[in-house]
């Protein structure tokens, strides 16, 4: 447990990017690094993750997690990914965060964007050999990426996520794994979900019972991440707080690194100020717990699922179609917010060559695009 929990941690502290980001980072680092499962068992978590409602990036650690080592190692990797980023929000609620346009702040968030935008890159080069070995597949990709360079949002994500599932599904010649005995879903975790979807707004009579409520309802409902969230929140619980408020929140969940779910964190402390840390934990634990839910109630019909060709060609359609969600991110918000100038470009140009050919270590790729931006501020 604590070998998940430190491998968590690390990554709570160092993956700033958002969700496509996350991604890249638990790919490298446990099915390239470390080995803890095989890109296709990655793959098919990834798939069940991109299907239900909730923090995408943080289910993957969650299942993780319960690969490694059950229900332990998930809740090991979720404190250990969300950690950092609770605490951080906290501070800038209680007004500790006062660190706006501060030279050095700047110069670093830089740097850690140059870090995000490297990591990313060799994780669409990773997936795109892995997922698109077909034309098919390939065209999935390029067809998901163009489509969301020129409409983005959630629809068009959802869109091309089914559109990639029904093709592959009908068109694609996937060989399926191996047949596991069925094995129905975990209905203690599908009840109590459902319990408590239905339960909670009938107990929200004070303060804390409502925060609890919406925040659920809101993480039942989100499809999308982080970026999804804030519209469901501020419907939910905008009377609670200003729209300047939530925005500010917004910002910052996205200038700290790990799941931007953690906007949670600085919420529940606005909305209970006298009990700052109480409402930042019911809020968070509220926001991620439907999700974490209905994938432990889920997984264990997912393999046997899977030996189903049919759903094994549409899994490997969403598959390539997330590699193509990877591709666009790659650009927007990724590129656009790292290369400033042409040396931002050379730097991660140099960044990518010492993390795929050399196999330069990420904590050493950190340091080494910390240090430039530093000294070029």
């Amino acid at each position: 447990m604590t070998g998940i929990f430190l491998q968590f941690l690390w990554l709570g502290c160092t993956s700033f990017g958002g969700p496509a980001a996350h991604i890249g980072y638990f790919q490298r680092t446990f099915v390239e690094r470390l080995g803890w499962l095989s890109q296709a068992e990655f793959a098919q978590q990834l798939a069940l993750c991109q299907l239900l409602p909730g923090p995408a990036s943080s289910q993957l650690g969650f299942a993780i997690g319960r690969h490694r080592a059950g229900l332990g190692g998930a809740l090991a990797a979720f404190v250990g990914f969300t950690l950092p980023s609770f605490l951080l929000l906290i501070l800038a609620a209680l007004g500790l965060g006062q660190l706006a346009q501060n030279l050095w702040l700047d110069a670093a968030l830089h740097g850690l964007k140059l870090l995000v935008l490297v990591v990313v890159a060799d994780a669409v080069l990773s997936m795109a050999r892995q997922f698109c070995k077909s034309g098919l597949t390939q065209g999935i990709m390029v067809a998901t990426a163009a489509a969301l360079w020129w409409q983005p949002g959630l629809l068009t994500q959802l869109l091309m996520m089914l559109a990639g599932a029904l093709l592959c599904a009908r068109l694609a010649k996937v060989a399926a794994p191996q047949s596991t005995p069925w094995q129905g879903p975990h209905w203690p975790s599908l009840i109590l979900f459902t319990l408590l979807f239905l339960g909670l707004p009938l107990l929200a009579g004070s303060e804390p019972g409502r925060l609890v409520a919406d925040f659920f309802q809101a993480g039942s409902l989100v499809f999308g991440g982080g970026h999804v969230v804030l519209p469901l929140l501020e419907q939910s619980a905008g009377q609670a707080l200003s729209p300047s408020q939530f925005l500010t929140g917004y910002s910052l969940a996205q200038l700290v690194p790990g799941p931007m779910f953690t906007l949670a964190s600085y919420l529940g402390a606005l909305m209970l100020p006298q009990q700052a840390l109480l409402g930042a934990l019911l809020a968070t634990l509220a926001l991620f717990l439907p999700g974490f839910l209905l994938l432990w109630a889920l997984s264990p019909c997912w393999q046997a699922l899977l030996a189903r060709p049919r759903l094994a060609g549409g899994v490997a359609g969403i598959n390539a179609a997330v590699v193509g969600l990877l591709l666009a991110a790659l650009y927007q918000p990724i590129w656009q917010s790292a290369i400033l100038a042409p040396r931002d470009l050379a730097l991660a140009t140099v960044g990518l060559f010492l993390l795929r050919v050399m196999k330069l270590p990420i904590l050493a790729l950190a340091a080494l695009l910390l240090g430039c931006s530093l000294l070029l501020a």
